[in-house]
């Protein structure tokens, strides 16, 4: 019991605790709402959950043996995550959020953030080395987090529509996505530089 007790815990403070994944769910709920954000929410949880299986089934030997693979990663990811900044901080900022023309991300967008994102590599080999011990224990670790995964993102996704009022004025959505896309911009540029110190 206290085994599936810290799976609980460990995959909470990782699901909801602020990343670029995180980021940009708040920022998409605020702008989109959360219906049109959940695809995003999907891809994200879904593509999480797979590259946890997949450095649980051995991956995470390969990490292990190529450190170097964290920093291309890093790079790559970096990139990614700025490029997700810059769509952000372009986007339109619209009065009418049934608009169909805004930059709503896709589900293939928050499956592939998971995967070059430095911060879900890390979430992910740490899980692996404390609860691998037996195939029975990781099956229920993946399952937990998938489920606690689910719910981290969603909770920033409603957090974002429930507070979408106060950004119907134009001016201030788009202060409001200049700065998110910039805070994402700054943290991809920041998961660049550790790992080199």
């Amino acid at each position: 019991m206290n085994t599936i007790l810290a799976m609980f815990t460990f995959s909470l403070i990782m699901s909801i605790s602020p990343g670029p994944v995180n980021m940009i769910i708040v920022s998409s709920g605020i702008n989109n709402g959360f219906k049109k954000t959940f695809a995003f929410i999907s891809g994200a949880t879904i593509g999480f959950t797979l590259l946890l299986a997949f450095i649980g089934l051995g991956f995470y030997k390969v990490v292990e043996l190529f450190p170097n693979f964290l920093t291309y990663l890093a790079f790559f990811g970096s990139s990614f995550i700025i490029y997700m900044g810059y769509k952000i901080i372009t986007s339109i900022a619209p009065l009418d959020i049934n608009d169909d023309n805004q930059k709503i991300p896709k589900f293939y967008e928050g499956f592939l953030l998971q995967w070059l994102n430095p911060k879900a590599w890390i979430a992910s080999v740490s899980g692996i080395s404390l609860f691998s011990s037996s195939e029975v224990i990781l099956l229920t670790f993946i399952s937990i987090y998938f489920f606690i995964c689910y719910l981290g993102l969603s909770f920033w996704g409603i957090l974002g529509d429930k507070i979408s009022s106060f950004f119907r004025i134009e001016k201030r959505l788009k202060i409001f996505n200049i700065f998110m896309g910039s805070l994402l911009i700054v943290t991809a540029l920041y998961l660049f530089y550790i790992q080199f110190i």
